[in-house]
């Protein structure tokens, strides 16, 4: 292949230059023919110009008519008697003389004959590579892995990765585990690992904590380490132990499919649904955010009812990183379940991201204080605080009362169809919250009724 193919091939074969020089004597000689004649016809202007003192005259070609002499209007009384007319134009007159005619036909001659014997040559070498397919297809593969496996090597080399313990059991253990893409676009030093277990014991985390915490970059690198140690490489922890595990489902990011008509919401459920219905115990399962793009009592019910589906039904390893707070409340009812939470601290009005993972549930998103950090303007920040105090002094959290199916946990009060940001309570409300009701006789229960209904039609 070196001795007979160029250095460099052409696209297609017609455009010629695929058989090395030296290959094949004839397919040299036609070359030097065609090479010559085309040398010959580029001094033939030179000469031609100088002879007939015409500075203006050119030799030109095109497919219909070959090669000519172009000779303009104003010059033809120059010409000599040798020319041959060929073709006429508005300004201008092309002729040939028996000359050009003789190494046109040589380069024409010459480049038929060159694509000839360059696609004969080619199929002979087509020919004897054949017979060795087999042998060049083992050492294609042999090389394919070697290259894999070298890249392999470098990148654990370079990112101090370890090997992975990988067993048939189902537990998943990883210690100081790091993204491995991400450390890479950081120094070293700033990325924080961080552990992480799903075991028999827990095999489902809830994961809370504030937007851009690094809850997402935590999913991300448990799916990616899981990956690298089941294609055989060695993977970014200071230790792992890892099961075989059938596929990795992932629910990340938010989008749409305007293509299709199908909303964020909709993408979500649709991805959310292939989980359920296609995952099994040896799965991995990743969920980012699931029930956002709806209400927060819709999202919240999908979210709680995934969760327990995947416990009671699928069993398989979950780590699940959400804002609704309310499905920490799923590590006390449910026993795989386990909460975890990325660390924040608050300097006063600012909050400092630790990215380090830690047991138990965050209680609070700090949505504001990430607004804060994103630009938004102070006063609307300042009316968002307002109205957060408002809403947390008002309403209880949406996923109070839940619990696991056919459980029944009490809560203070029921959730208003809207939440009202704009609004204090309604005074029947206020008088409501200040009734004893096991103080009151039957006829002093149906006197306040009364009352209220009377309070509650005055307001309106």
């Amino acid at each position: 292949l070196e001795r007979a193919l160029a250095e460099e091939l052409p696209a297609t074969l017609q455009e010629g230059g695929v058989i090395r020089s030296g290959w094949s004597a004839d397919l040299d000689e036609a070359r030097e023919v065609r090479d010559g004649a085309v040398d010959f016809i580029a001094r033939l202007q030179s000469r031609e110009r100088e002879r007939t003192g015409i500075t203006s005259l050119k030799v030109g070609f095109n497919k219909d008519f070959g090669y000519y002499l172009e000779v303009t209007k104003s010059n033809l009384g120059r010409v000599p008697e040798d020319y041959v007319r060929k073709q006429t134009l508005a300004n201008a007159e092309r002729y040939f003389t028996p000359e050009l005619k003789e190494w046109e036909e040589k380069v024409f001659g010459a480049e038929e004959r060159i694509v000839q014997l360059e696609t004969e040559l080619l199929g002979a070498v087509r020919s004897e590579v054949s017979s060795s397919v087999t042998r060049l297809q083992d050492a294609g593969r042999r090389l394919a892995a070697l290259d894999v496996l070298a890249t392999f090597s470098r990148c654990a080399e370079r990112g101090g990765y370890v090997r992975p313990e990988v067993h048939t059991g189902f537990d998943l253990d990883i210690r100081a585990g790091r993204h491995p893409v991400v450390e890479t676009m950081m120094p070293r030093e700033e990325f924080i690992p961080n552990d992480i277990t799903l075991g028999e014991d827990g095999w489902i985390v809830v994961l809370t904590g504030p937007n851009m915490a690094g809850k997402s970059t935590v999913l991300r690198q448990v799916g990616l380490i899981q990956l690298l140690a089941q294609i055989g490489s060695f993977v970014p922890a200071d230790a792992a132990r890892l099961p075989l595990t059938d596929r990795i489902f992932t629910r990340v990011g938010a989008s749409d499919n305007l293509a299709r008509g199908q909303s964020t919401f909709m993408v979500e459920m649709s991805e959310t649904g292939a989980i359920v219905h296609g995952a099994s115990r040896r799965s991995l399962v990743l969920l980012d955010e699931i029930g956002r793009g709806t209400s927060t009592y819709d999202g919240v019910s999908i979210a709680w009812a995934v969760t327990e589906h995947i416990h009671e039904n699928l069993g398989c390893r979950t780590i699940f990183a959400t804002h609704y707070h309310e499905l920490t409340q799923l590590g006390d009812l449910l026993p795989g379940v386990k909460n975890m939470n990325v660390v924040v601290r608050e300097v006063g009005d600012d909050i400092v991201f630790l990215r380090r993972l830690m047991d138990g549930g965050a209680d609070r998103s700090y949505g504001i204080q990430v607004a804060r950090l994103a630009g938004l303007p102070d006063g609307v920040i300042a009316r968002a605080r307002e109205l957060l105090a408002e809403l947390e002094g008002t309403h209880s959290h949406g996923g109070e009362g839940l619990g696991r199916r056919g459980a029944h946990r009490p809560r203070s009060e029921a959730p208003p169809d809207q939440l009202s940001i704009f609004q204090r309570d309604h005074p029947v409300v206020d008088h409501l919250r200040a009734v004893e009701p096991d103080g009151l006789t039957p006829r002093e229960a149906l006197d306040l009724l009364y009352k209220l209904k009377k309070e509650a039609g005055d307001q309106t």
